[in-house]
């Protein structure tokens, strides 16, 4: 028996499936913050890439993922949650890139592709999990 689960039998145990309804509505969540900084990033002047790692409902987010992560250990949450934190920390290398070709000024244009490329990738990846998620479906395993 793992996390609640009865592994012989993949039937949930008493309360097991309340508190996984529970933790499934706080991914949702966890998405919905997400999808908040995406959509600053698509209607105001910030790129989807500084509103997803500076705008303030994705870094509640990463502080929910991280707060949370523990009690979806063993569940098919548990790589959502592993999802959601990639997102937000692979993003940063897009960030930074940016950042050093924008210094050298002459790059900037290319600098400015980096940075909208990354928005669209976050983009994908939030979208693309919730949907996950709304399926009940796990996310894939990194490589």
């Amino acid at each position: 028996m793992r996390s609640g689960v009865n592994l012989d039998s993949e039937a949930p145990i008493e309360g097991e499936e309340e508190r996984l309804e529970g933790l499934r509505a706080w991914t949702h969540v966890i998405y919905g913050l997400h999808a908040w900084s995406v959509l600053i990033g698509l209607l105001t002047p910030a790129f989807v890439l500084t509103a997803f790692l500076l705008g303030w409902p994705s870094l509640i987010a990463v502080v929910l993922n991280y707060i949370k992560r523990s009690d979806a250990a063993g569940t098919l949450l548990e790589s959502h949650f592993r999802w959601q934190i990639r997102t937000f920390w692979l993003a940063i290398p897009g960030a930074l890139v940016g950042l050093l070709l924008w210094v050298t000024l002459l790059l900037i244009p290319v600098a400015i592709l980096v940075w909208i490329a990354t928005g669209i990738w976050i983009t994908y990846r939030v979208a693309r999990g919730w949907i996950r998620l709304l399926r009940r479906q796990p996310m894939p395993m990194p490589a």
